[in-house]
């Protein structure tokens, strides 16, 4: 009996344990999370514009295809990198970033070139037809995805005790998840919110509430492209943001510096509650100009010359296979 109530003891031990380990793990997957709400932000922001366009039938089926593509983004190749790279080549990290944040530096002002083009991506989505486009913006979404995942976990990395690597593991999934679930869980929110508002156009139970469906309906496509250009300039300033603390990292603090600058000159002469966010602000613009003016000096040079050499060598290695 003795034995008994023993390893009963014991099996109480493990268990507080095991729910202490949980509580940590929690605990500093929650505060992991809050260092990386900015790019969370950036990230809610900047998928909508992936759905605009797609039959609303499609729409709740595309944020699950780019949920699975985020998850998968996260935990399959994301999350081992972060670690190996931590553990084995740190040095890696901000070079690897700061390559991330000129992409999407170049996404985000080829987005400006085409809106202030000749309706490019509308002509394309015409052409495209209903399944090519879904197609696209699929791909579109899971690519910037990768990068501000990126971001999300490096930060989420920087954040939490180095202790055992399968801790950071554990850490670093629950944030994976829980993010994941967080933004594309608000994007489905936001994108059906119309279809809310016909719900309580149509069957309201008073005046009142069919009134307030039907400002929804009319509200929500000016809101959901105001949500795509909020995308396009996250694009710009998180793009921007990498480049310049990468800067910083290498040793190269001239425009970090400047940027700071820029947000002092917005806060001066800010009362002391708004100065942190006039603060904020300038250093957010200085980003962003960043972010455009490296976006558009590369956009010529991966159109022009890049993008033709790529295509050219995949003939080539298409070629190749096919002998």
């Amino acid at each position: 009996m003795s034995g008994l109530l023993a390893l009963l003891d014991d099996v109480a031990a493990i268990a507080r344990l095991a729910a202490a380990s949980l509580d940590d793990i929690t605990g500093q997957a929650s505060m992991a999370g809050a260092k990386a709400a900015s790019v969370v932000i950036d990230d809610a922001a900047v998928t909508p514009r992936y759905v605009h366009g797609i039959a609303p039938a499609r729409e709740l089926p595309l944020i699950w295809r780019i949920t699975r593509g985020s998850l998968r983004n996260k935990l399959i190749y994301l999350l081992p990198v972060a670690l190996l790279l931590s553990g084995f080549a740190p040095w890696l990290i901000t070079p690897l970033l700061m390559l991330g944040g000129t992409y999407l530096s170049l996404e985000g002002a080829e987005k400006i070139v085409h809106a202030f083009g000749s309706g490019h991506d509308k002509a394309e989505e015409q052409v495209a037809g209903a399944v090519a486009l879904e197609e696209q913006k699929a791909r579109g979404a899971i690519r910037t995805d990768f990068i501000l995942s990126a971001e999300i976990m490096t930060i989420a990395l920087a954040a939490i005790p180095h202790e055992t690597i399968w801790k950071e593991a554990l850490v670093l999934a629950v944030v994976a998840i829980g993010i994941t679930a967080l933004v594309y869980g608000s994007v489905a929110l936001i994108v059906k919110a119309d279809d809310f508002g016909l719900f309580l156009a149509r069957r309201g139970r008073s005046g009142a509430v069919r009134a307030s469906g039907r400002v929804i309906v009319r509200a929500m496509p000016h809101a959901l492209q105001l949500l795509s250009t909020i995308g396009t300039a996250a694009m710009l300033w998180v793009g921007g943001a990498i480049l310049l603390h990468g800067s910083a990292d290498l040793g190269l603090d001239g425009p970090a510096a400047l940027a700071h600058d820029i947000g002092a000159m917005v806060a001066a002469p800010l009362p002391e509650p708004l100065a942190a966010a006039g603060m904020w602000l300038g250093e957010a613009a200085a980003g962003g100009m960043l972010g455009l003016g490296a976006g558009l000096v590369l956009l010529p040079l991966v159109q022009k010359i890049a993008m033709p050499l790529a295509r050219n060598a995949a003939r080539g290695v298409r070629r190749l296979i096919g002998r």
